[in-house]
């Protein structure tokens, strides 16, 4: 293990991902930690999802990883990056520490039995990532029931859009499997070129589980102090929107289920639009709001 772990990385960067990374949206003094906090966790992700690496040096490296976020003479320039602007503003290690859990889990487990064991995934995959922006900010924790049901969301979306890719490539199954059962079928339905009737179904009642998830983040943005940090919320909660209509009609084995340059543009706009109505209306004088013609 004489390599860092970043010269294993896959390449993906923030601007590959599926919704924005400290966008222009975030306040510039903020980026840095947002940023950092990115780059950490996209080594820990690529080292769980190496195709070649043994098991036993992936669990080792994500060890050094931690390692380095918490300890003086880190060997891992991002956990070191990320431990020196974590103890500069005061803040938590714990969310990277949940990612690195959720990490090492990836190595080890292969599939998921119901819901509840993907949304207990989700609690450590996805939740601190928001969480930490949230710190990040200075936000209150009350925000964090919200900011939970997004990230659960957003990670639930990735596995539906990706379920196909998980499978062939890394032999890993995120869609519960009494889900696959109530549909009459298993996980090696996903090794077809195109969806059959019932894995589509199946893919179908996964997805409208998780938009009940989306809408029970409604609201999140109208709870965020900070107006940019809200405004980038409402365009993710957006573009989260616009995937769900497409995997309500789409095949993820055989369609692309992305959006387009255009569509996450229009996207963001009418997110923007909705966070910074909502502060108008959450700002403007009750007599003037509750005004009967």
């Amino acid at each position: 293990m004489t390599t860092t772990s970043a010269e294993l990385r896959s390449g993906k960067g923030s601007g590959d991902e599926n919704f924005p990374v400290a966008s222009w949206l975030i306040k510039p003094r903020h980026r840095p930690a947002i940023l950092a906090f990115y780059e950490f966790v996209r080594v820990a992700d690529d080292i769980a999802d190496h195709p070649s690496l043994p098991q036993a040096e992936k669990l080792a490296r994500l060890d050094r990883l931690e390692d380095s976020l918490i300890n003086d003479g880190g060997a891992e320039p991002q956990g070191v990056a990320l431990r020196a602007i974590v103890r500069r503003h005061g803040l938590s290690s714990k969310h990277a520490q949940d990612l690195l859990s959720a990490f090492r889990q990836d190595v080890t487990k292969l599939r998921y039995e119901t819901w509840d064991e993907l949304v207990d995934y989700c609690s450590r995959s996805a939740m601190p990532v928001g969480r930490f922006v949230l710190d990040v900010h200075g936000e209150r924790h009350s925000t964090w029931p919200a900011n939970d049901a997004l990230c659960a969301a957003l990670q639930i979306i990735n596995h539906l859009q990706d379920c196909a890719e998980d499978y062939r490539k890394l032999d890993r199954v995120y869609l519960p499997l009494d889900t696959l059962a109530a549909h009459g079928i298993g996980v090696e339905a996903l090794a077809a070129p195109k969806a059959n009737p019932p894995l589509l179904a199946a893919l179908h009642a996964l997805t409208e589980r998780t938009a009940i998830l989306l809408c029970d983040s409604h609201g999140f943005d109208a709870q965020i102090n900070d107006t940019r940090l809200a405004m980038e919320v409402s365009v993710i909660q957006a573009l989260a929107a616009r995937l769900i209509g497409l995997l309500r009609a789409r095949d993820p084995l055989s369609e692309r289920v992305h959006l387009a340059k255009g569509e996450t543009a229009l996207a963001a706009a009418g997110g923007c639009a909705r966070a910074l109505l909502h502060r108008l209306t959450r700002l403007a004088p009750a007599s003037r709001r509750y005004q009967t013609p």
